[in-house]
Order: structure tokens, then sequence, then C-alpha cells
């Protein structure tokens, strides 16, 4: 039994095609190289972030299946032999194309943006008890003038 995010069978589901333990510990390692996360985090990981980690260690098994030396490539982006050239992708040599595409669902893999606020904008709401002391500081003051 492999630690992975998707066993033989689930590869076999996905794509039909049987993979060895070794090629599924293997694209296990792949995809926590690329995600920057390891299986014995799993029960820190989201349900929807495992479902997509287990759909890309499939695809990526899958793939390392069909491959032929992917452990001595170079790193390249333009391969051309025999007058032919291909132009590959960034990480085209080493991850499965479908891989990448579940990579991209992944919620910490996402690009992200950050909105700083500003003056203007204010503090955003307060945290904690509005009316304790410790919240005096947060909270905008204004002289009282009498009440009606």
């Amino acid at each position: 039994m492999v630690n992975a995010w998707a066993s033989a069978q689930d590869v076999i589901t996905a794509t039909g095609v049987t993979v060895t333990d070794q090629q599924l510990a293997q694209a296990q390692s792949d995809i926590e190289i690329f995600t920057n996360r390891i299986w014995d985090d799993t029960p820190r990981i989201r349900a929807r972030d495992l479902y997509w980690l287990g759909r890309a260690v499939a695809r990526q098994a899958a793939w390392l299946a069909g491959q032929f030396g992917l452990e001595t490539r170079l790193d390249a982006t333009q391969i051309q032999q025999d007058q032919v050239s291909t132009t590959l992708q960034g990480d085209g040599l080493v991850l499965a194309p479908m891989a990448a595409r579940a990579l991209r669902r992944v919620s910490w893999m996402r690009s992200r943006t950050v909105h700083i606020r500003s003056a203007v904008e204010g503090a955003g709401p307060l945290v904690g008890n509005a009316l304790s002391d410790a919240a005096d500081d947060s909270l905008v003051w204004a002289p009282y003038h009498g009440g009606v």
C-alpha cells in the first residue's frame, strides 16, 4: 500500500492506465514537490483540495507509465531534432498536462489578489468585544456633547 492521495484503482478509473506501486509512489512524490505539501499533512488539507490532489496524482502516475528517462531529462523549453522543433511550456517535461490542470484548482496553487485597505476605507470590522477597554484604541473617538 502506497501512501498517496490516489490509489492504483483511482488511476485506472480516471485514465484506464494500470500503474505499479513504484509509479504511484513516484507520482505522489512529484506532486508533493510541485505543491509543497506532503502526504503526512493530509488531515490538515481541505476535502476539496484533497480531491484535486488525488486527481493530480492519478494523472501524473498514468503519464509516468508512458515516459522514458524522466529522471535524467534536461530542463529545456525547446527541442530540435531532424529539422523538427518543439517548444514546451514551463514544466512540460516533468509534469503531466492534466495533473498541472488539476493542481491549478488546489486552493493554495491559484493566484490571489491581496487588497490593502487605505486610511479612507478604515481598518475594517472590530474584532472582539466593543465594550471592553482593550477595544478603545481601535474605535473612532469623538467627544460627547450631551444627548437627547
